[in-house]
């Protein structure tokens, strides 16, 4: 059956113009081409990243996030209590009005004491500013080295200033050794962020990471099945040109350099809107939609490429409209620039509480808004 539908699946007509099959992709007189079960180096590879990863945020970010002034903020710890616990495990993080009023009737505690521990068991499980920190620097320097390299192997490439050339000879192209570990390197660190997925950082945009990084994965497996090679670099190269940069803004927003951050951050917002809203749709998806026609008759390959090239530029247009947020935020208020996609899980309520505990010292404890005689503080709070 598995047989069965292996060969369905790969049919020549499927994937290639007609006239054209897999024994196109035969080695033949010295000349290399992509190979299918090639992709299997990106599983290695990925395992690598991971370990390189956590030597990395020990030995580099670590002591640059010292050395930068990354300051950790105090985080006061809830004090163990069954039932408010139960119910923050198997019910609500952020429970009800009503709830926390029948919580405090349960346990003996004020309403604002309810309040407080729920406040301070959240931040109990929110990402530390450093882990974040570690999160970007990596990010950063991979992006960072990727598009070097990227740049590097596409310089003298003549596809890379006419796009058009990306299809001479289509699909027998001849594979070259920059261009496989381009591939390899890229699709590797893919599928290690895909892996690390469940213990980094979770952001409101968690969703569309993932199919983010899924539609990433299958793009570069499926171009270097088929020999979409020359498209997949130039893809590869446009999408690594913006990314270091929102890092790096990242870095020095979690280090407190306000100013450097939002300047990093309008740069970014410049290259990714150049990149992923211009040159991308204007330049590569239409080299890939309306040139090969003219020379191929469509097929099914072609509309599924052209398929997943859609859903990544769907994906920069969403992100393009929380960066023009923050972007316009920044210019008519100079505000300081916030990551959007931050949601409130991660955002850490230890500054709420700091202003609430500054007020009760100066006017006296508070419930719902009015001063109270007795609130029935527990010492160990």
């Amino acid at each position: 059956m598995l047989a069965w539908l292996s060969d369905w699946f790969w049919q020549e007509r499927r994937w290639f113009p007609e006239g054209l099959g897999w024994a196109d992709l035969q080695d033949r007189d010295g000349r290399v081409y992509a190979k299918a079960h090639d992709l299997w180096v990106a599983i290695p590879i990925a395992l690598a990243f991971l370990a390189v990863r956590q030597a990395f945020e020990r030995t580099v970010a670590t002591p640059l996030a010292s050395l930068l002034g990354v300051q950790e903020k105090v985080r006061l710890r809830a004090a163990h209590n069954p039932t408010l616990e139960s119910y923050y495990r198997s019910k609500s993080k952020q429970p009800t009005q009503s709830s926390i009023e029948s919580l405090s009737k349960q346990t003996g505690r004020s309403v604002r004491q309810v309040q407080q521990w729920f406040r301070r068991r959240r931040n109990q499980d929110r990402p530390s500013l450093l882990k974040k920190f570690r999160e970007a620097s990596w990010r950063f320097t991979f992006y960072l080295l990727a598009f070097i390299a990227g740049l590097a192997a596409l310089i003298d490439k003549p596809w890379l200033y006419d796009v058009k050339q990306m299809w001479e000879g289509f699909p027998v192209l001849t594979l070259l050794p920059s261009q496989y570990w381009y591939y390899m390197i890229e699709l590797g660190f893919y599928a290690s962020l895909l892996f690390s997925v469940a213990s980094d950082v979770k952001r409101k945009d968690f969703k569309e990471q993932i199919v983010h990084h899924v539609a990433t994965i299958t793009l570069i497996s499926f171009s270097w099945c088929l020999n979409y090679i020359r498209a997949g670099t130039l893809i590869m190269l446009v999408h690594d040109a913006s990314d270091y940069l929102l890092e790096s803004a990242k870095m020095f927003n979690y280090a407190g350099w306000k100013n450097t951050c939002n300047y990093i951050f309008i740069a970014f917002a410049a290259v990714f809107i150049v990149t992923r809203l211009v040159f991308f749709p204007f330049w590569i998806m239409y080299c890939t939609w309306v040139y090969p026609v003219t020379v191929y008759r469509p097929f099914f390959g072609y509309y599924f490429f052209n398929g997943l090239l859609l859903v990544l530029q769907c994906l920069h247009v969403f992100w393009a409209v929380l960066i023009v947020r923050m972007a316009i935020k920044f210019l008519t208020n100079n505000e300081t620039v916030e990551d959007e996609r931050s949601d409130r899980d991660e955002t850490d309520e230890s500054g709420d509480e700091e202003e609430e505990e500054e007020r009760e010292k100066k006017n006296g404890p508070m419930q719902n808004g009015h001063s109270v005689l007795n609130n029935n503080h527990c010492k160990t709070e």
